[in-house]
């Protein structure tokens, strides 16, 4: 299946320095992407609300915990969120409700953007939030990779279903 960019699923994961949670979820949802064989039907990327590491990679533990998983983040550099993003992306996926509210308040009035919490989409978690393993050790970044690869596979398969991708 090859798609325009205007025919595109896209969808926007945000931390607040895109640096630990929202790259992690970008990597792994383009990972599920292309194992589903669906890589020309989204478009995916992450984003931070807040400025603190705009160039930069993610942090080397969230490295670390996705290459163990067998998963690159490589290319990825933090940008911070955007106005033009509540209108180019379909779905923008906030780690916690911190960052939600944050997006909720800069979300122009006119925006295309379905706003949600990222672990809202796998209520089976029973977890509201993504931790920021930021301040954490090792551990931290593991509990934060099973949270997200988890979500991430409900959403893909929901966005299957809801596009009719199959």
């Amino acid at each position: 299946m090859t798609l325009d960019s205007e025919s595109q699923i896209a969808v926007l994961f945000v931390c607040m320095g895109n640096i630990c949670r929202s790259p992690t979820a970008e990597a792994v949802f383009r990972k599920r992407v292309s194992e589903a064989g669906l890589s020309d039907a989204f478009r995916i990327d992450s984003a931070g609300t807040h400025a603190y590491h705009v160039g930069h990679p993610p942090d080397g533990r969230s490295q670390e915990v996705t290459e163990a998983n067998g998963i690159s983040m490589s290319g990825q550099r933090a940008r911070r969120v955007r106005d033009e993003d509540f209108f180019e992306f379909d779905y923008v996926f906030a780690m916690d409700r911190l960052n939600l509210v944050t997006l909720q308040e800069r979300e122009p009035d006119d925006s295309t953007a379905a706003l949600s919490l990222l672990l809202g989409e796998a209520p089976m978690l029973d977890e509201e939030e993504v931790p920021d393993p930021y301040y954490g050790g090792r551990k931290g970044f593991d509990t934060v990779f099973s949270l997200i690869d988890t979500a991430c596979a409900h959403i893909l398969e929901t966005l299957i279903h809801r596009h009719q991708l199959r």
